[in-house]
């Protein structure tokens, strides 16, 4: 256990909003700026972002990207609509990823429970738990002084329906309740913290279609999923400002080649953009380049950034074209994952991948490889992370796993 850190994160965490306000824009770059007149990130923020963790080793073992692959029961955190198309009954799979390994935390984790039936050829149901754990912290006021001992925790419960709207169509709706107790019963500044909770949904689609490639059979698949789209939170018993959590539009895209019954390829494309505010620096430079105050930062004059204050709606459909450098910031926002898959003879996985983030939205940027064994009802995946940039990540050099069940091959004996 390490308080030290894991308060700081905390405490990070809550004074976001203030570190945002000291930013300078400089139109003429279109970016944001520290002292040096050299571009910094300008990463788009939000509650609740343990949702947007990759929770199974497959996906994590090629570059986070899952948004069209071939179903299991993790399709529940990318794309639902996926489940119809299952060849198997029934799957179930759990997930333990640890975190922070590097910095020798061995009680923080995310835990990733997922299971789906299907109801007939044309529809199917699933459902899934999220835990994330970050241990035991002891909280103290600014004079050292103990305020007891605190578990912060996150969770998700999910319940998704899918189905087929054609031969090679299919739909998903899902549901779900969500909760974030970092510090509740606890004060910052003199502000009661509370547990944010919030509702959300996710809408998928997916057309998936046996084809030929060349002189090979095989399996193309494209998919798009709009998740989390649910109401704004808030930490603190005041609610005068609440976040947004992370509504995201994910597209992707899946083609697997079949070489001969024992030996097949799968390459796969994700791309996705958070469909949260941009935000706007509170002070940016003038045509002789001095400092003045954003006027687009706080237009109600009530000391409250503009961007924070959006509806649910107004956000999401503004988040297409709010950032502050135009079109060029908002394709920054984009993140890119790409994955390859190799199966021999349905049993055993080689996978890689690279997951690649714009240095000036959160610069994440690293490799990532892993391997799977299939055996009847048991099935396992690892993936393991390389970090390409300089930003630490916190699954860098960790090797997490998956546990698969299919339970239909007992209901075919």
């Amino acid at each position: 256990m390490n308080f030290n850190i894991k308060g700081l994160y905390l405490a990070l965490f809550f004074l976001i909003p203030a570190f945002m306000q000291a930013q300078v824009f400089d139109p003429n770059k279109g970016c944001v700026i520290d002292n040096n007149g050299n571009c910094v990130s300008n990463t788009l923020l939000t509650a609740m972002p343990f949702l947007r963790i990759t929770p199974d080793a497959r996906s994590g073992a090629m570059g986070d990207m899952g948004i069209a692959l071939s179903p299991n029961s993790n399709s529940m955190h990318f794309n639902a609509s996926n489940l119809v198309f299952s060849e198997q009954e029934s799957g179930f799979s759990i997930t333990y990823t640890p975190w922070l390994t590097n910095l020798n935390l061995d009680d923080i984790f995310l835990l990733y429970t997922s299971g789906y039936y299907k109801i007939d050829k044309n529809s199917a149901i699933g459902g899934s738990i999220r835990f994330f754990s970050l241990g035991d912290i002891d909280f103290t006021d600014t004079q050292g002084g103990s305020l007891g001992t605190g578990r912060p925790r996150e969770g998700e419960f999910s319940l998704a329906y899918a189905r087929k709207l054609g031969d090679n169509l299919s739909a998903s709706l899902t549901g779900k309740y969500v909760f974030s107790n970092l510090a509740s019963g606890q004060q910052v500044n003199g502000v009661d913290i509370n547990t944010a909770k919030a509702f959300a949904a996710d809408l998928g689609v997916n057309y998936r279609k046996k084809t030929n490639i060349g002189d090979y059979k095989g399996e193309l698949s494209i998919g798009a999923a709009i998740t989390n789209i649910g109401s704004k939170v808030s930490y603190t018993r005041d609610n005068l400002v609440k976040d947004f959590i992370p509504a995201n539009l994910g597209l992707g895209s899946a083609i697997r080649l079949d070489f001969d019954q024992h030996n097949s390829l799968t390459f796969g494309l994700d791309l996705n953009k958070l469909l949260v505010p941009t935000p706007i620096a509170s002070t940016r430079l003038d045509v002789n380049g001095n400092a003045v105050p954003n006027e687009d930062w706080d237009k109600d004059g009530n000391d409250i950034a503009d961007y924070r204050e959006k509806s649910l709606f107004s956000g999401i459909l503004g988040s297409f074209g709010d950032a502050q450098g135009g079109f060029k910031e908002e394709l920054k926002e984009i993140a890119v994952s790409v994955g390859v898959e190799y199966w021999y003879d349905n049993q055993f996985a080689f996978r890689t991948g690279y997951y690649w983030e714009s240095a000036e939205k959160g610069n994440r940027q690293y490799f990532t490889v892993g391997a799977g064994i299939k055996y009847n009802v048991f099935g396992i995946d690892l993936s393991y992370l390389v970090p390409t940039s300089v930003i630490p990540n916190p699954l860098d050099n960790t090797l997490r796993f998956s546990l698969l069940f299919d339970f239909s091959v007992f209901q075919g004996d």
